[in-house]
């Protein structure tokens, strides 16, 4: 099946950031992962979580971060855009592991 290049793509990085990294710090790498949809034009939103499961099942995971754009191209042009590039070279390095997925949601019709 050929992939659909054009629609709604979102892309999901779940991350635990190492011991001794403080809230605030955490804060100020969140504001400035939020940023780079006003630095990254085919990025067209950004939201983000901590783990709230009562599962358990997170594996260590305890941030998601959500990034929407409008096709798999954008997502092309973000991953060596400039800023996305400067910015990871602070992010990752303070994350013990981190998961990232690419997904179009697509909706269930009953």
């Amino acid at each position: 099946m050929e992939e659909v290049k054009s629609g709604v793509v979102k892309h999901i990085l779940l991350a635990k950031f190492k011991d001794g990294i403080s809230e605030e710090q955490i804060q100020e790498y969140i504001k400035g992962y939020a940023n780079l949809v006003n630095l990254v034009p085919t990025m067209k939103a950004f939201r983000w979580g901590k783990d709230v499961s009562i599962e358990n099942a997170h594996q260590g995971f305890t941030h998601v971060f959500e990034s929407t754009f409008e096709s798999t191209e954008g997502i092309a042009e973000y991953l060596p855009h400039p800023d996305h590039v400067e910015f990871s070279k602070i992010l990752l390095p303070q994350q013990e592991k981190a998961l990232v997925v690419d997904y179009k949601p697509t909706a269930v019709q009953l």
